[in-house]
């Protein structure tokens, strides 16, 4: 089982700065059973925070078990999101970072 707080903690190091150089966004995950946090990008600084801090660019929304599920590939974002187990408040800045971040 994929652990929540240690996957988005690990982030920094598993995101590449050259991948991210001129890009900067601001995304919560309010995690039902781990948590909350803030994933920063800045121009090639990757941060991860516990709590919610700034104004978010997008927000996604889900329980402990449904972001597992997605992190295993056991469970596709489409479907989760049409059935209400994830909720994204801007779906496209999602698309631009799901992959870059280890989520597609």
């Amino acid at each position: 089982m994929i652990d929540i707080k240690e996957f988005l903690n690990t982030l920094p190091a598993k995101v590449r700065p050259e991948t991210v150089e001129g890009l900067s966004s601001v995304f919560h995950f309010d995690i039902a059973g781990a948590g909350q946090f803030t994933v920063a990008l800045n121009d090639g600084k990757l941060e991860v925070n516990e709590g919610l801090n700034g104004e978010a660019n997008c927000k996604v929304t889900a329980s402990a078990e449904t972001l597992q599920k997605l992190l295993s590939k056991d469970l596709n974002p489409m479907m989760a999101m049409m059935t209400g187990k994830l909720k994204i408040s801007n779906p496209g800045e999602m698309m631009k970072y799901a992959k870059i971040f280890g989520l597609m």
